[in-house]
């Protein structure tokens, strides 16, 4: 069997396992959104944070608990870095650095996983399971909980109220990620992933790493989490042994974005919906693997970067996947791909992480992006834009253009800035087109939250643990606040009976004109950037 037949089959295996599962999964999440019942577990959890599961919040509020939450967990995860030492299963590893500590605590809440360290030095187990591990089904949770808020935007009327942020963010985890999580930790133990409280195993005189992985491996990509426990991430063997181990990486990685087009879609009462979405998002994935897969397969240095366990196919419908989500995890180093590969992947981060996106936000990113697209299509035929029975005003288009335009301007503003400073040449490993695709690929990840990089480049220094922290920090939550603002104001409105003139949103028209909104948006931010880095390097 030739390795593009064995790749082909293994992308048709990874879409039937998604057809399975995504009636089922995905409403059985729009159940878990919408009960009114509470478990044992939850209310126990209420009653210790005192929080009264019955009451609802103000869009303003529920923008409030999201970013208090989220500070919380950075300082909570930022002291258990500075004070490692103390800890256990820290195998005198040390406390992480002030500058490091900082950049990884912003990282890891902000869903992004952007790892500037080698973890095998520098994290303890302690502070992998207790810290990052914790934030990886948080964080997770906070983005599905702010996509079911901008849903009830959708389906309320004449209300302001958008339901509890604490009963959201408890359901996601514990009926949505901790099962699944915990039933794929032990089918990758049964794939070879290792799990051991061990610092390392000695092998012919050279000590090996090992940890506690496939617990954290498997929120890792359910959660499009993407930080390894490993430094070389799903290309090292104890995180990602086999090919079955890598197929149900991937799934783990498109099961919550893909399944929860079906919870929209089951939600709003028009699964039509949903199915239009997914299309959207099916279309620019395959499009976007097709341009990958090709690059790599016909670039100078074909098996460069890869691991030859797994080879070409495998590598780039993984890079597509964990750059088209916000996962970040690589099985192979995007950096030592070609110019229009590694190209495709930094695009995939740029279309804005819809393409199905990270776990919440690929819902919520693309419900913005169809907004847009009603907006532009009622200028063109000089009618006020609906969709999904909302009128879409003043107020609520510059919501969406608030959480569309907030990545680009923080990326393109960090890259710029470090582009021009002096100390960056001696950061980057490559000179001209690649270096700076390098440059632009690191705030591109760091902005859209998805964390892979390109490894040419050393961000260690002050300035890029600060910059790129920051821009973590701007590119998850002011388009949070956005959705939020977005959610408060939809459902502030009463419902607009459809009309002959209403613009169907459930056909091949809409789809249409979506996806090239997607694209128009992206190409008209971001083109000039491309020219000079990715572009200029595949033609050369």
């Amino acid at each position: 069997m030739s390795e593009t037949v064995a790749g082909l089959l293994q992308v048709g295996l990874l879409i039937v396992a998604l057809a399975v599962v995504y009636r089922p999964f995905g409403d059985y999440m729009a159940r878990v959104y919408t009960s009114t019942k509470h478990s044992r577990v939850e209310r126990a959890i209420y009653r210790t944070a005192r929080v009264d599961p019955g009451s609802e919040q103000r869009w303003g509020t529920y923008a409030q608990a999201v970013i208090a939450f989220s500070f919380v967990g950075v300082v909570v995860l930022y002291v258990l870095q500075r004070i490692q030492s103390v800890l256990p299963f820290d195998f005198g590893r040390g406390n992480v650095s002030p500058g490091m500590a900082f950049n990884t605590a912003i990282s890891f809440v902000t869903n992004t996983n952007w790892q500037s360290y080698v973890p095998e030095s520098v994290m303890g187990h302690t502070t992998q399971m207790v810290g990052l591990t914790v934030q990886n089904f948080l964080s997770a949770a906070v983005g599905m909980a702010v996509a079911v808020a901008l849903l009830r935007g959708f389906l309320r009327s004449q209300t302001d109220r958008l339901g509890n942020f604490w009963v959201d963010l408890t359901r996601g985890t514990i009926r949505i990620l901790l099962p699944v999580a915990g039933l794929f930790a032990i089918v990758l133990v049964a794939t070879g992933v290792v799990m051991s409280l061990k610092s390392g195993v000695t092998v012919d005189g050279q000590t090996v790493a090992t940890a506690p992985v496939a617990s954290q491996e498997a929120i890792k990509e359910l959660g499009t989490n993407g930080g390894g426990v490993l430094n070389a991430n799903s290309a090292h063997p104890f995180e990602n042994p086999n090919g079955w181990s890598n197929l149900i990486e991937i799934f783990l990685i498109l099961l919550i974005p893909v399944c929860l087009t079906r919870t929209f879609g089951t939600m709003v009462g028009n699964r039509k919906q949903g199915y239009v979405l997914l299309g959207v998002m099916g279309v620019l994935w395959t499009a976007m693997l097709a341009v990958i897969w090709t690059a790599e397969a016909n670039g100078l240095r074909p098996l460069e970067g890869k691991e030859t366990r797994f080879g070409i196919p495998s590598s780039a419908l993984f890079a597509n996947t964990t750059t088209a989500t916000s996962t970040g995890a690589v099985n192979a180093m995007h950096d030592s791909f070609t110019g229009l590969g590694g190209g495709g992947t930094l695009l995939n981060m740029l279309f804005g992480e819809m393409t199905p996106g990270g776990v919440g936000t690929g819902l919520y990113s693309i419900l913005v992006m169809a907004i847009i697209a009603m907006f532009l299509a009622g200028l063109m035929v000089g009618r006020t834009p609906e969709y999904l029975g909302k009128k879409l005003g003043r107020r609520e288009v510059a919501a969406a253009a608030v959480s569309i335009l907030a990545m680009p301007t923080v990326m393109l503003v960090g890259a710029g800035i470090a582009a021009i400073l002096p100390a960056t040449q001696g950061a980057l490993n490559n000179p001209g087109s690649h270096g700076l695709s390098e440059i632009l690929y690191a705030y591109a990840s760091a902005s859209n939250n998805n964390g892979s990089a390109f490894a040419g480049i050393t961000v260690t220094n002050d300035w890029f643990q600060a910059s790129l922290g920051v821009c973590m920090a701007l590119g998850r939550f002011i388009p949070i606040i956005a959705v939020l603002c977005l959610a408060g104001s939809l459902a502030k409105q009463k419902r607009v009976p459809v009309t002959a003139g209403t613009l169907p949103t459930t056909g091949p028209l809409f789809a249409t004109l979506l996806t090239g909104a997607i694209v128009l948006v992206a190409a008209l931010t971001f083109i000039p950037a491309l020219a000079l880095g990715p572009i200029a390097e595949a033609l050369l």
